[in-house]
Parts: C-alpha cells; sequence; structure tokens
C-alpha cells in the first residue's frame, strides 16, 4: 500500500509519501489566514504507469464494468466498504421535459439513492473502509447535515463510531437522520467554520480519525467514483457535458479526479466539459475564478447545501477548472426552485435544492443555445428533497378538505 499512491500539495506542488502526511500540506495550511479559503489540500496520485503495466487496458475496462475500483482507491480490498449500497445510483435516460422532446441526450444521475440520500456517502464509505482496514473505530466530522448524516449512517453499518461537531442551526431533519443512525451529536455555538476548527482539534487532542472534506484527502477519492460508473453507464463513453452542483467545490474535484484517472490510465483521451454550477446567492467560487484576490460574500441561498462563504475546496477546484477548462453557470434561487418542480413533476425525483441547482445550470445552458443537438449531458442530482422539504413549502398548495365527491372540481 505504501507505494501505491502519494500526495500532491495543490498549492506548493509538494509530494509527499503515504505515510509522512495524513491530512493537508503543513507548509501551505500553516500560510492560510481566515479571510481566504484553506491552503495545503492535498490531491491523491497514484502510479499510473504501474497499473497500466501490470493491468492491460482490457483487463482494466473489465473491472471498471464490474465496478472494481480497488486499483484506483487507498483500500486493498473492496470487503472494507460497508454493506450497504452505496453508488451504482441509476442513471437516467431523458428524452422529454415538459411533454417536449429536447435535441440532446439528457441523463440524470441519481445519488438521492445512496443510502443517507444524499452524494455524500460516497466519501464517507471510503473513509470508513479505509478506517475499517487499519483498525480505526472512531471518525468525526463537521456537518451542517448531509456528511454528518451520512457519516453516521455508514459507521452505524460498519460499527464504528462517529461523532459529528454542528453548528447551531443545522436543520432538524438532518440532525434527526444523525440520531437515529446512533452518532454522537456535539452542537457549536457558532457556524459551520467553528464547528471544523473544533473537530480539528479533537482530531489533535483524542486521535479520532477525521472525515471533514477539504482536510481528508480520501473524500476526493470517494467522490470521484461517481466519474467511474459514468463512464461504467454509458457503455465506455463519457457525456459532451456534466452538470455539478458547487459549494465548497469537493463533489465537483470529485467528478474531475475520476475522469483525470481514466485520461491517465489511457482509458480515455479527453475530459467532458464539466460546468461549475452555483446560485447567484452563493457564488464564492465561481466570482472569485478569475480574481487574483479571494474576496468573500455571505451566502443566503434557498440551496443550504452549497451555501458556503469559504469554500474549503476552492484551490483545488480552481486548478480543475482552468487545467481543464472547465466552464461556471450562474443560476437564481427561483430557477433552481423552478427545477426543482420540474425534476419532481415529470420525473418523480424529488432534489434537495443544491441538487435542482445542477438541473438549472443544464436548463441555462440549454435556453442560451450552449448544448449541441445529439450531445450527450449528465447532471449530477446530489441530494433528496427530504433532506429540506421547508425550502419547497412556498410551491406546496394542499386543496381545502371535502365532505363528498360533489365537492371536487377541475381534476
Amino acid at each position: 500500500m505504501k507505494d501505491k499512491f502519494y500526495f500532491e500539495c495543490v498549492n506548493c506542488g509538494t509530494e509527499y509519501l503515504a505515510d509522512e502526511v495524513e491530512y493537508v500540506c503543513p507548509k501551505c495550511s500553516a500560510q492560510t489566514n481566515n479571510e481566504e479559503p484553506p491552503k495545503g489540500i492535498l490531491k491523491t496520485i497514484y502510479n499510473y504507469e504501474k497499473i497500466k503495466t501490470r493491468a492491460p487496458k482490457k483487463r482494466l475496462f473489465d473491472k471498471l464494468k464490474k465496478r472494481e475500483f480497488t486499483e484506483l482507491l487507498p483500500i486493498s480490498k473492496e470487503k472494507y466498504f460497508s454493506m450497504l449500497k452505496v453508488g451504482k445510483t441509476p442513471l437516467y435516460s431523458i428524452n422529454k421535459i415538459d411533454d417536449k422532446h429536447i435535441p440532446f441526450r439528457l441523463f440524470l444521475k441519481d445519488d438521492s439513492q445512496n443510502p443517507t440520500y444524499s452524494f455524500k456517502d460516497r466519501a464517507s464509505n471510503l473513509i470508513s473502509a479505509y478506517a475499517k482496514e487499519h483498525h480505526i473505530e472512531t471518525i468525526v466530522t463537521a456537518s451542517t447535515g448531509n456528511a454528518g448524516s451520512s457519516l453516521a449512517g455508514i459507521c452505524a453499518a460498519q460499527k464504528q463510531k462517529a461523532i459529528i461537531f454542528v453548528p447551531k442551526n443545522t436543520p432538524k431533519a438532518k440532525l434527526t437522520q444523525i440520531c437515529m443512525y446512533g452518532a454522537t451529536i456535539i452542537p457549536v455555538d457558532g457556524t459551520y467554520d467553528d464547528a471544523f476548527e473544533l473537530s480539528r482539534q479533537a482530531t489533535e487532542k483524542f486521535g479520532w480519525y477525521n472525515r471533514n472534506t477539504a482536510f481528508n484527502p480520501f473524500t476526493i477519492e470517494g467522490k470521484k467514483i461517481v466519474s467511474f460508473e459514468i463512464f461504467q453507464q454509458l457503455k465506455q463513453q463519457i457525456p459532451a457535458k456534466v452538470f455539478v452542483p458547487v459549494g465548497d467545490g469537493c463533489i465537483i474535484s470529485g467528478v474531475f479526479k475520476g475522469f483525470e484517472d481514466l485520461i491517465k490510465l489511457g482509458l480515455i483521451d479527453k475530459m467532458p466539459t464539466i460546468v461549475a454550477v452555483q446560485s447567484n446567492k452563493s457564488d464564492n467560487i465561481v466570482r472569485n475564478i478569475d480574481n487574483e484576490n479571494f474576496e468573500s460574500i455571505p451566502s443566503t441561498t434557498i440551496a443550504d447545501s452549497i451555501a458556503v462563504d469559504l469554500p474549503r475546496n476552492y484551490w483545488m477546484t480552481k486548478k480543475y477548472l482552468a487545467d481543464y477548462e472547465g466552464k461556471t453557470c450562474i443560476v437564481t434561487d427561483e430557477e433552481i426552485m423552478e427545477a426543482s418542480k420540474t425534476l419532481g413533476s415529470n420525473f418523480g425525483l424529488f432534489s434537495e435544492p443544491a441538487a435542482a441547482a445542477a438541473f438549472a445550470g443544464m436548463w441555462k445552458y440549454y435556453q442560451n443555445q450552449q448544448i449541441e443537438p445529439g450531445e450527450k449531458v449528465v447532471v449530477l442530482l446530489t441530494g433528496s428533497g427530504l433532506k429540506d422539504v421547508a425550502s419547497v413549502e412556498n410551491l406546496i398548495n394542499i386543496p381545502n378538505p371535502i365532505k363528498s365527491l360533489d365537492e371536487i372540481e377541475n381534476i
């Protein structure tokens, strides 16, 4: 395992052996101030040439077809994953919206069908598996809800202890999920950033393993598996475009990383156009992407899961967008809620606002004639609407109760 991968700092490029550092680049992380996203995030690099030598292209294709990904993961065997069905989520093919044919091939990747109903299970499952292989019993994370619910659920299945630091304003529905999975909740009188810092300090003080996204480099490795699945589900082809909702930048970095791994193995020859979609009320990545100095504006979007003031994976996201000519798209909260309604009424998919943002971005691209006829386009739906029912209350109109069928009109 020691020579299977190494780490590379996204800021300074310093390389570290797997046993030299665990979470972040010590040099760059020490330079981070409170007014900019954290520096020193590590990228996991595999010995791609050795993998290609050991496993010919046909064998690699076969392994991807069977969804056996351990060649490109920091664990030795799939048996360390939980028994829960994480990943392998459906990719729905869509040819009509509002009963009108669309001139391109649309696919909806529904990650709400993960065990705790969000994309975050991909990261939690790998972190838990790594801990299992290394006989680590306690895992900690900071969360506004989804990551905490995810870690709590996966750890319950793995018989591991989960400790979740949450800001005091975390939605009750998400706290309920965490509680039902039996995790330990530690409410923090402050923001997500305060919860993150306390969880990091707890890692140092108590020796717990830390799952925090944009801190533990293996979270990106768990998330990248979605790209392998898309490649497999499209019969070893890549889409023209992938629309991804963006908050901290961790999911989109995982999507980039997955396709990048396939490029380095020679299984594909180019990167899909990956589109970062943000709300205009939480656009701290897209707005700063070409700026020399980062400026944060407080987030007020209804899409709670992508409401981020200091995006923790900003530097990796920025580099990926530059290196692979990724695109960006800003949508309004009104467009997000309209997308949520469209997903529900057209396809029976109840997506949380953050997930619906990706669909809103796709629709804006289509309306602006930025999608070519016949293109394969994937929209990543990252979480269930049951995570945040309050956000759609204004879209719901419950009729008055009746006493007889004579009162029913215009059904």
